[in-house]
């Protein structure tokens, strides 16, 4: 079963014993894919009928509008999932694309069995699916939390919601995160030569100091009168 190790630290898979993973693998059509980094895993308009779960490396979904704006929806790390919403919700054509940002592992599955129950009532189904409306709603509060960041009405203040967020993330105020400059742009959905401007700006008045994707939150700015 030592195949089956990097499985079991999956949110997904939580609550599955080790002896029901190869029954389970079987059962859900799993399937191991490896992708190269700038590998197209899904395509906007592309027919979604199964979803998977990142393993080794990181995936991003986005979109992109007929103009050439691209948005930047989630970045995707070990033990995330994507693609589930849209196969769960029946959305036939997916909306998004998904895009390997590093060489990429992930377990591919068919998620009408896993919202199935099997002939065998495979004791594992029931947990799965608690497991799946847990990650689901994780979600659904992540994108909400991206919402109040871009509904912001000017780029300093998206900005500084992003940072505060991932301070409070980290637990501390120097932290990572998971974007270069034109990722952060693209996921705030703002100009990247507009948002460089409001980083020097906060780095000049002492509020942030920054070095690539490194960040420290100095002291809270000052309102306005």
């Amino acid at each position: 079963m030592k195949k089956y190790g990097a499985l079991y630290n999956i949110p997904l898979f939580r609550g599955v014993c080790e002896t029901e993973l190869e029954q389970m693998l079987s059962c859900l059509d799993g399937k191991y894919r490896r992708y190269q980094k700038q590998a197209l895993l899904l395509a906007e308009g592309e027919a979604v009928s199964r979803f998977g779960i990142v393993l080794e490396g990181s995936l991003q979904v986005a979109s992109e509008d007929i103009f050439g704006n691209r948005n930047i929806v989630e970045q995707l790390d070990p033990g995330e999932l994507y693609g589930a919403a849209f196969a769960c919700a029946e959305v036939l054509l997916s909306p998004v694309s998904i895009i390997a940002v590093k060489d990429s592992l992930v377990l591919d599955l068919d998620i009408e069995k896993v919202l199935t129950l099997c002939p065998d009532s495979c004791p594992f189904h029931r947990q799965l699916i608690q497991n799946m409306v847990h990650i689901l709603a994780k979600k659904n509060v992540a994108l909400s939390e991206k919402i109040r960041h871009t509904s912001k009405r000017t780029t300093r203040e998206k900005l500084l919601s992003y940072l505060s967020a991932e301070s409070k993330k980290a637990g501390k105020r120097r932290f990572r995160i998971p974007f270069d400059r034109q990722e952060m742009a693209d996921y705030l959905c703002v100009e990247r030569s507009a948002m460089s401007a409001e980083l020097g700006k906060l780095r000049r008045e002492g509020v942030i100091d920054f070095r690539k994707n490194e960040f420290l939150i100095k002291t809270a700015e000052k309102k306005q009168d």
